[in-house]
């Protein structure tokens, strides 16, 4: 069983390409220092590297 992380946009997405901004929002953030916790799999790890510049990643989160 994977393990949450919680990730939260820490960078505005104005003046970024495309694919960034929909990688974003596909890992369900929406507005600046919102966090959202996912399961932590190699999907998610993949979409975390290529935008890590926009975001803050803490893993030993557990979901409430």
């Amino acid at each position: 069983m994977s393990k949450p992380i919680r990730i939260t946009l820490k960078r505005s997405i104005i003046g970024k390409p495309e694919k960034h901004r929909r990688v974003v929002r596909s890992l369900g953030l929406r507005k600046l220092n919102r966090s959202v916790v996912v399961q932590d799999t190699p999907a998610i790890r993949g979409m975390i590297r290529k935008v890590g510049h926009l975001l803050e990643v803490e893993e030993n989160v557990y979901e409430t």
